[in-house]
């Protein structure tokens, strides 16, 4: 059985303007993961994963290291119910 979840993180660090929000897009894509990504005026990026459970795990273990060029300080991740909205991972303004 494939288990569906949802998890909505906020991710601390040095995390805007290092291409975080484009590759978090790239991996969400490969991982087939749906969502959404977006900066915050206060210099953290939020994101909400929706997918299978070993996937949205992996993307979170992804997030937790960050791409190239960033630093993560942390990471706070909810479980929240699963909703099924998206059709597809976007990066939202």
């Amino acid at each position: 059985m494939n288990e569906k979840i949802r998890a909505h993180i906020f991710v601390q660090g040095m995390v805007q303007g290092v291409f975080f929000r484009v590759k978090t897009r790239q991996k969400a894509k490969v991982l087939g993961v749906t969502g959404w990504v977006k900066n915050l005026p206060d210099g953290r990026v939020e994101a909400v994963f929706e997918g299978g459970k070993e996937k949205v795990e992996q993307i979170i273990e992804w997030i937790k290291k960050g791409p190239l060029f960033s630093r993560v300080d942390d990471v706070k991740v909810d479980f929240e119910e699963y909703k099924g909205e998206f059709e597809n991972f976007e990066i939202r303004h």
